[in-house]
């Protein structure tokens, strides 16, 4: 039995057209994986500000005893480079014969990306409600 062997074109050219096609898609994914992951560091970072600032509040005896001179002070000292942008609000409200202290942090973020569909600013916004601790005499 005599066997052929079949020729086979060469597609040489192929792998490079396919890479070139695919680069523009890759990139976009590269890019959004990117600023979902700032996104989420800027959360996390802004979560935990709220949580100082709300924890500063919510004690008035270690207020007092603390090194810091405000609510934004004690709530930024966690991410001292959102100083220049972010926004503490405090508020107390009382619920149920118990007070409460919520501090809210908000804090502007702007993407790297241009691509539509892709909000290019935003403000991430934490809030921290606490109960406060009761005033004992001495």
């Amino acid at each position: 039995m005599l066997l052929r062997k079949s020729r086979s074109r060469k597609r040489s050219g192929a792998a490079v057209v396919e890479f070139a096609v695919l680069v523009p898609f890759l990139t976009f994914l590269f890019v959004i994986a990117m600023d979902w992951a700032r996104l989420m560091y800027f959360s996390i970072e802004v979560n935990e500000c709220a949580r100082s600032g709300a924890l500063y509040a919510s004690d008035s005896t270690y207020a007092a005893q603390s090194r810091y001179a405000n609510v934004k002070d004690a709530a930024l000292a966690e991410a001292p480079e959102l100083a220049a942008t972010a926004t503490v609000t405090s508020t107390q409200t009382t619920s149920g014969g118990n007070a409460y202290v919520k501090v809210t942090v908000d804090v502007p973020f702007k993407t790297i990306t241009n691509f539509p569909g892709v909000p290019s600013s935003q403000t991430v916004s934490r809030s921290v409600e606490m109960r406060a601790a009761p005033l004992f005499a001495r």
